[in-house]
């Protein structure tokens, strides 16, 4: 009777063990997606502004309208990165991006009328606080599929990770393009 009662016992606690494994990787899982949402509600924001910045600058820098087409067709693959939740598609879209909106914003120094354009000024100052905000929330999310990443492939976490088809996530990155220093010399040389 003494060794049932252990039986039983050892499989309710076994068993409490697994649903405590299991609720977790939930909440792991849980946690990956609201920061992943965070990310979609800024870059969402950051695509809004951008045709504003763009109309704004075609005013101004008419000589610039590869740097302007550039941004322009970064932004929409960045959009359909996003819809279909492709991060490789959508690191690679927003480095193109950054990179361009660095350019421009060293080009807008060539043009005086622009640089003191209140409606230009203000939508630089947003687009930098976005782009800030961005970087942080991308931090979490990258934390946030780490953590997860790890737990799913620990034992025993691994076992109710594979009876369950949890995946791994995969990682926010930007190229190494978007750390290099812009080179905007050259748009300075007269």
């Amino acid at each position: 009777m003494i060794i049932l009662i252990g039986i039983v016992a050892t499989l309710i606690a076994g068993a409490f063990y697994l649903i405590v494994i299991y609720n977790n990787l939930i909440s792991l899982k849980n946690n990956v997606s609201k920061n992943w949402s965070n990310i979609d509600v800024l870059l969402k924001q950051r695509y809004s502004e951008l045709p504003k910045l763009i109309d704004t600058c075609k005013e101004y820098m008419q000589y610039e309208k590869g740097t302007l087409e550039k941004i322009v067709a970064a932004r929409q693959a960045a959009i359909t990165a996003t819809e279909s939740r492709d991060i490789a598609m959508l690191g690679q879209a927003e480095s193109s991006l950054k990179s361009g909106l660095l350019k421009l914003f060293a080009l807008a120094e060539n043009y005086p009328n622009l640089k003191t354009n209140e409606s230009f000024q203000k939508l630089q100052a947003r687009i930098s606080e976005l782009e800030n905000s961005i970087s942080d929330r991308r931090e979490l999310y990258n934390e946030s599929v780490n953590i997860n990443n790890i737990r799913i492939q620990q034992f025993p976490d691994i076992l109710v990770a594979k009876a369950f088809n949890f995946k791994n996530f995969e990682l926010l990155k930007f190229s190494a393009k978007e750390i290099e220093d812009i080179g905007v010399e050259d748009h300075f040389k007269s």
